[in-house]
């Protein structure tokens, strides 16, 4: 990756979420128990999914990836978060910013293509159950991963390239408790009209070619679902694919939010980033698992298998 001419200014300031020093006693108390429950859950979930043979189909496949992305996406920023929370200088470099930047675009635009291809799994197995394990066949799940990834490692790539090649000059100060691509905007002395528009068309092109399956998947899926006769039926296919449908909410609307308003540093910003980056990642292994009978008989079975004692 190749650096623009960043002499004068060799590193930011991140202001975080507060400046009063018994807040952020609270905060990093909060946060610390966040990215416990994070790391565990994940954790758990890749676990007992990787343990448990009856969870060894697509939908789990996902599942485990969704888990690491998680687990990846929360360590990018929260332990940086949690040592400024106790630090009275909260600078990062230029080069750490960007490269927390591009780790922050390459996992949740990761994330953003892999829950989309989670939602088309929900559709061929609600939809076409008859048909389902050809629909979802192991080589074509391995190529919407792969896919996945390839796909977030573009973005990621064409928009911090692009933001590397920026000039700092005078502000320094980032109004955020991490690095991400648009805030760095604002600090540069450089003309970012290129940078600005394309990283709009990205997300805009990211967001909407990933949000749009999504919304084709469950429009045929209600449908389907209501043409059920039995009240049982109907609440036993909507329950396969609330949970995803959970996640789907979380991650795009504070994600979407996100990286469409103008940066400001305002609260709303920072609650956003805080929402799809650091609570998200918490939630989605207590979604699947709470609204997931499946997953609870695994866990069980889990314990039992490398813990007697709990059976």
């Amino acid at each position: 990756m190749t650096l623009g001419n960043h002499s004068t200014i060799t590193e930011f300031l991140l202001l975080g979420l507060s400046s009063d020093p018994h807040i952020q006693a609270v905060l990093f108390v909060l946060f610390l128990e966040i990215y416990f429950l994070t790391l565990m859950g994940n954790l758990m979930m890749l676990l007992v999914i990787r343990a448990d043979s009856h969870l060894h189909t697509p939908m789990y496949f996902f599942l485990s990836h969704l888990s690491f992305l998680d687990l990846c996406l929360s360590s990018v920023t929260v332990p940086k978060m949690l040592k400024d929370l106790l630090s009275e200088t909260k600078t990062i470099s230029v080069k750490g910013c960007l490269a927390q930047g591009f780790f922050v675009l390459i996992t949740a635009g990761t994330e953003c293509f892999l829950l989309s291809a989670m939602a088309y799994d929900r559709y061929a197995a609600i939809c076409h159950p008859l048909l389902y394990q050809q629909m979802m066949r192991k080589q074509l799940c391995v190529q919407l991963l792969w896919g996945s990834w390839g796909l977030g490692s573009l973005n990621a790539f064409l928009n911090t390239l692009l933001a590397a090649n920026l000039d700092f000059c005078e502000n320094h100060t980032i109004s955020h408790y991490s690095c991400e691509v648009p805030s760095l905007f604002s600090l540069s002395c450089s003309d970012v009209s290129t940078n600005f528009t394309v990283l709009l068309c990205s997300s805009l092109t990211h967001g909407f070619g990933t949000l749009l399956p999504i919304v084709f998947s469950y429009a045929h899926i209600v449908s389907t679902i209501l043409s059920i006769s039995s009240t049982a039926g109907r609440s036993k296919a909507f329950s396969t694919c609330s949970s995803h449908l959970t996640a789907v909410t979380f991650f795009f609307g504070s994600g979407f939010l996100r990286y469409l308003m103008p940066t400001s540093g305002s609260p709303l910003e920072l609650i956003f980033s805080v929402q799809y980056g650091v609570v998200t990642p918490m939630l989605n292994p207590l979604i699947y698992s709470l609204k997931n009978k499946e997953v609870k008989a695994a866990v069980r079975r889990t314990l039992g298998k490398y813990l007697p004692c709990s059976r």
